[in-house]
Parts: C-alpha cells; structure tokens; sequence
C-alpha cells in the first residue's frame, strides 16, 4: 500500500508539473484559437461586403474572400502552433515546398488564373458585350476564373483561356454602345457620286436599326480599274450589327434598281495559258 501511495504521489506530482508547464500555453492557445476563428469570419463577411462595395465582379468575391480566409486561418494556426511550443519553421519551410511544386505542375493554369482575377477586377469587357479577341468575335457569355466563355452569332461556344486574352488586344464593340459599320458599295464612273451618295444617304434614313447620331457617313474610299468603290458607314447598336448590314445592303440593291443606277463589273475576262 505504501508503494501504491508512492507512486500516486508521484503520478500526480508529475501532472501537476505538466500542468503547471503546458497547461498556461495549452489554454492561451485554445483561447487565441476560438477568438481568431470568430474574427476571421467576421473579416471575410466584411471583406466580402468591401469588394462588393468596391465593384469587384460578384463571380470573384467569394473565392477571393475564402482565399483571404484561408490565409488567416494558416497563419493563426501557425501562431498557435509556436505558442504550444512546436517548431513551426519546419511547417513553413513544407508549405513553401509544397506551394512551390504545385506552382510548378499548375504554371499554365496558373497564369490563367491570375489572369482570370485582372479580368475580374478591371473588368474591360462585361457579361452580354461583343467583343473581338484573339481573332475571334463574339458576345461574352461568362467570365471565369480560368476562360471567357463567348457565344458566335453563328451559335458557336467559344472557350478561351485567359492567359490568351490578356496577352491579346481587345476589341469592345459595346463598351460606347453603338459601332460603326464597314460597308463597301461599288459605282461606276459614268454615274454621278453627289446622286448616288443621296440614295445611299436616303436609304441609311429609313433603315431600322441605323442611328441617327453619330451620323452616317458616305464617301469615295478609292479608284480600281474598273470602278468607283465607296464606303458607307452608319452607326448601329452592336445587337444590330448583322440584321442591320444585311438590310441595308438589301436596300441599296433595291433603291440602285428604282434609280437606274447601273452596277460596276468587268468588261470582260482575258484567258492566258497555264503553266509552260
């Protein structure tokens, strides 16, 4: 009985030890541990509401208010970590490894990614815009993370990464809400311009579809062999670009035919040997 009592001495002469050397960090930690768990997600409620405030694209807040979170948390855990008394250069120097080989395996999906968040951000083009990239034209469909997806108005999906995008210039067709068509229209040199440039003009007037301001313009873009080649531009909303200059070539065709305005085309095709 008497070494039974000794050892219970002992036994909890040595927890009150341990208690008295990791029980005041053990409880600081677990303290600091609740505390900053509840700040945290207060700051990422707040820094949420402070980049919707702020303008930032709604696709972007959440992720990047849990990457903020995430950052908070590693570093709280880390703090904690060295208040228990742990070594915590060995975790960082395994997270600095671990984040510089997924970098490594992931360094175009990254890029993508970072370019993805400059889009998001600065926003040069917005959902539901045409816009023209990478020689492809179309309307913006969805901004994500990693592509811009657009739509062709032949109903194609258009998928582009965007690392692509932000290597590339950008044409905003809708960004000041009205483009300018690019029509060339042919006269011969016998027919009067001041007459024909009246037609058009009176055409372009009555066409749905083609603003008012800016003002359209006709004029003599140059002089081929065989004819007189204009350039009409009037002024649409980017929506209306096709059925527009599908109409007002339409047009012009009709009102040529009303006026008796002839069309310009080659006298005639000369043949010549091929090959020797």
């Amino acid at each position: 009985m008497e070494m039974d009592a000794s050892q219970i001495g002992n036994w909890v002469s040595t927890l009150i030890e341990l208690a008295t050397k990791y029980g005041p960090p053990l409880l600081l930690g677990l303290i600091i541990l609740i505390i900053g768990l509840k700040v945290i997600n207060k700051t990422r409620v707040v820094v949420g509401r402070g980049m919707r405030v702020a303008g930032i694209s709604e696709n972007l807040v959440p992720f990047l208010s849990a990457v903020i979170a995430v950052g908070l948390k590693i570093m709280l855990f880390l703090a904690v970590a060295g208040i228990l008394g742990f070594d915590t250069a060995s975790f960082v120097a395994i997270l600095a490894a671990a984040s510089f080989a997924v970098g490594l395996a992931l360094q175009g999906s990254l890029s993508n990614f970072a370019a993805g968040i400059i889009l998001l951000i600065f926003r040069p083009y917005k959902v539901g815009q045409w816009i023209e990239v990478c020689d492809k034209f179309g309307r913006v469909a969805e901004i994500q993370v990693f592509n811009t997806i657009m739509l062709t108005p032949g109903n194609k999906t258009l998928i582009i990464p965007n690392g692509q995008i932000v290597d590339n210039i950008v044409t905003n067709f809708s960004e000041r809400n009205y483009v300018r068509l690019e029509l060339a229209v042919t006269m011969p040199y016998g027919e009067d311009f001041p007459k024909v440039q009246a037609i058009i003009l009176a055409v372009l007037r009555t066409t749905p579809g083609v603003l008012e301001t800016p003002e359209p313009l006709v004029g003599i873009e140059t002089f081929d062999s065989h004819n007189i080649v204009l350039t009409v531009r009037p002024y649409v909303s980017p929506d209306d670009y096709w059925p527009v200059t599908f109409e007002v070539n339409q047009r012009i065709k009709s009102a040529f035919h009303q006026q008796r305005i002839q069309v310009a085309y080659a006298e005639g095709i000369e043949l010549g040997a091929i090959g020797g």
